[in-house]
């Protein structure tokens, strides 16, 4: 639940205790995450940014239960991934997780119906719940007359906006949200940035955003800046107050 810009839970959706990401690369130690210990409140958008290569994506990754830790811990509702079976993660994403990614990642044979319905067959829903769904999340976009279009036909914006549709669509807990607005221009950005602010303030739904869009860092209730791999600075934006502030 959430009340205005304050969030009745006193748990973290997310929580990042000394986390640890290294790759090895021709013979050298790459600290892609390094020493991370941050907690995401639950009805609050957060930004995770941060210059190419400082570790942003990978720090979404890793939330994502997509990559392992090489040090720490991470928590997601609750249960902590490292505890987890690769089967157990799966279930997290399928249903409690939506996800936004700055290509779209919509399948370009389908229509945007059909887009939107996709993690909905994998999660066995009925055709019938599933149409009501699909409707209901295209509807709350915008874009109900635009179903049946596939994604060559609609523009960047309207694009993204079947993504969060999609996210939408299977009822998550938590979004996550690689550069949202990273292919479009500033104006198309805004409109898309307007809604995923609804998607907290309507849907109650946590929102994680990586990023570099200075839009977003304005419009974050949270932003959580790291510099090679580590956490330098957390921002928080006047007005919101989280459990642990």
């Amino acid at each position: 639940m959430t009340n205005g810009n304050y969030s009745t839970s006193l748990e973290p959706a997310i929580r990042l205790e000394h986390l640890h990401r290294v790759y090895h690369l021709a013979g050298e130690d790459i600290h892609a995450v390094n020493d991370v210990t941050l907690d995401i409140w639950p009805g609050h958008m957060t930004a995770i940014v941060g210059r190419s290569g400082s570790g942003k994506t990978t720090l979404l990754n890793l939330i994502a239960g997509l990559d392992e830790p090489t040090e720490g811990n991470v928590w997601v509702l609750g249960r902590n991934l490292g505890t987890m079976s690769e089967r157990e993660r799966l279930d997290l994403r399928l249903h409690k997780l939506g996800f936004i990614f700055q290509s779209f990642g919509l399948m370009p044979l389908l229509s945007a119906r059909e887009n939107v319905g996709v993690p909905l067959r994998m999660r066995g829903i009925t055709p019938r719940e599933r149409e009501q769904r699909v409707e209901a999340a295209l509807a709350w976009v915008g874009l109900l007359d635009r179903a049946h279009h596939r994604p060559y036909e609609l523009s960047g914006g309207e694009q993204q906006r079947v993504a969060i549709a999609r996210a939408l669509a299977e009822g998550p807990q938590v979004v996550l949200a690689d550069e949202p607005t990273g292919q479009l221009d500033t104006r198309t950005g805004r409109r898309i940035l307007d809604l995923l602010r609804l998607l907290v303030e309507e849907q109650g739904i946590t929102l994680v955003i990586v990023t570099h869009d200075p839009q977003v860092m304005m419009e974050a209730d949270i932003v959580h800046e790291l510099s090679d791999g580590r956490l330098i600075e957390t921002r928080i934006k006047e007005g919101v107050v989280t459990p642990g502030g």
